[in-house]
């Protein structure tokens, strides 16, 4: 693995929630329907930003994701993929990402022996302390918004997103909905940071700070993919 500067917050701490005074941290999902060509993204986002490599359906996803890896290099992001240990290794990935429905078999799909951070997504209460007790060093929670990628899916909601942000002492990544208007709710809420698709390289237009690292400072805490694959 590469080792990186500041903007990877649990990929440094393995899973434990850090002072606040840290920027929050940033996450873009690549999605084969609505970044076919992820290239032109990455280029825009911000230093030290995890790029979690989806693209499960491509026929060509080992060569993406090398090019994707050395643009990866380039400006300084951090490189995970998604669901799939082999290819992260030939890639030489920062990480690996499990999608919900492959957290309860994380023995198999992401030994605890290996040396990279492992990240989850988590839908509820329940797939969220499911990660927590897999060993998952960061869970991207979905959706806290509504969301075009899943129509007709409940919303969580800031409120939710709150009482179980202070369930656990995982950092928490909000996903789902999340805009520059409405960044600053779920940082407020206990949110370690955000995750998206369309709206991450808006966020990392500096909306709020956190390039020069003077977020405004927020209120007290205690205010799809065709196969189901986050």
């Amino acid at each position: 693995m590469r080792k990186h500067g500041a903007g990877t917050l649990a990929w440094r701490a393995r899973g434990k929630k850090t002072p606040r005074r840290r920027l929050p941290l940033l996450a873009f999902m690549t999605d084969d329907r609505r970044t076919a060509d992820p290239t032109c993204v990455l280029r825009q986002l911000t230093r030290g930003t995890l790029v979690i490599f989806r693209h499960y359906d491509d026929p060509e996803r080992a060569a993406l994701g090398r090019r994707l890896a050395a643009l990866a290099r380039r400006r300084g992001l951090v490189f995970v993929v998604a669901g799939d240990r082999r290819l992260a290794r030939r890639l030489r990935a920062d990480g690996l990402h499990l999608p919900d429905g492959m957290v309860r078999r994380r023995g198999r799909f992401a030994p605890a022996t290996d040396p990279w951070p492992v990240s989850a997504a988590a839908h509820d209460g329940a797939g969220l302390r499911r990660a927590v007790r897999a060993g998952i060093d960061l869970i991207l929670l979905s959706p806290v918004f509504p969301t075009a990628s899943h129509p007709g899916q409940p919303a969580l909601g800031v409120g939710r997103l709150a009482r179980l942000c202070r369930e656990t002492a995982v950092p928490v990544l909000a996903l789902g909905g999340v805009t520059p208007a409405t960044v600053r709710q779920v940082l407020a809420a206990g949110a370690a940071g955000v995750a998206g698709i369309g709206a991450l390289p808006h966020l990392c237009r500096d909306p709020f700070g956190l390039r020069t690292g003077t977020l405004v400072k927020a209120p007290s805490r205690r205010l799809a993919h065709g196969r189901d694959m986050v």
